[in-house]
């Protein structure tokens, strides 16, 4: 009893202090996306930058960028939405250096798309937040079809690799809103962090409590029984 009081102590115990770790490094993170998010746009990183791009370091940044929309390159990746069936719709923009940075010019809903606006002709400017390539789907989500120009996640490298654009920024940039009435309808990142570790370190935490009071009853007992002998 000895031995699985102390494993279920200590287990429990480093269970809700890791998690309190977790819930500072969340928390961490929260505040360091919202000054992001929320900063003055910065130019947009270029090749020089790109190997050194992280999902921690980067993601949700300010950007902006300079240079011109590829006409009639627009790639719809299948999004389920609040208006039914919908697509983000991603643009090839050709930065002043020549490299090339995916814009999502926002989403459409499928029974929009024959209304939607096309991107501006001239050069312009582009601001936005960096977003990290998804390599990953979401749930039952349908697998990319490349060779059938068919995306359901927005995987940059394998959409720049199939149009063939080089080079190719990694990330792609969320433009801002702009019109809040046109399609494709920009502006629409999400950004929200789940953040449950003060609950799973309580949970944790009461586990530990619980043991050791479990434990204390027990020896209790042990001693109850051995005066009375």
């Amino acid at each position: 009893m000895t031995l699985a009081a102390a494993i279920g102590l200590g287990g429990f115990s480093a269970l809700a202090v890791w998690q309190v770790k977790r819930l500072h490094w969340k928390l961490g993170l929260i505040e360091r996306v919202d000054a992001r998010v929320h900063a003055p746009p910065v130019p947009a990183p270029g090749q020089a930058d790109w190997p050194g791009i992280t999902r921690e370091g980067d993601e949700y940044r300010h950007v902006s960028l300079a240079g011109e929309y590829l006409q009639d390159a627009d790639i719809p990746v299948y999004v389920p939405s609040d208006w039914g069936p919908a697509y983000w719709i991603l643009t090839p923009f050709k930065r002043d250096d020549g490299s090339i940075v995916m814009v999502n010019r926002g989403m459409v809903p499928e029974t929009e798309l024959g209304t939607m606006d096309a991107p501006p002709m001239d050069a312009t400017t582009v601001t936005g937040l960096l977003r990290i390539s998804e390599d990953k789907g979401w749930l039952f989500s349908q697998d990319n079809r490349p060779e059938d120009r068919k995306w359901y996640r927005r995987d940059i490298g394998s959409i720049t690799a199939t149009l063939g654009y080089e080079p190719a920024a990694p990330y792609f940039v969320d433009a801002d809103l702009t019109d809040p009435e046109a399609w494709p309808r920009a502006g629409m990142t999400v950004v929200k962090f789940r953040n449950a570790h003060l609950s799973y370190a309580l949970t944790w935490g009461a586990l530990a409590l619980l043991v050791a009071g479990g434990y204390g009853l027990f020896l209790r007992q042990e001693f109850r029984g051995r005066d009375g002998e």
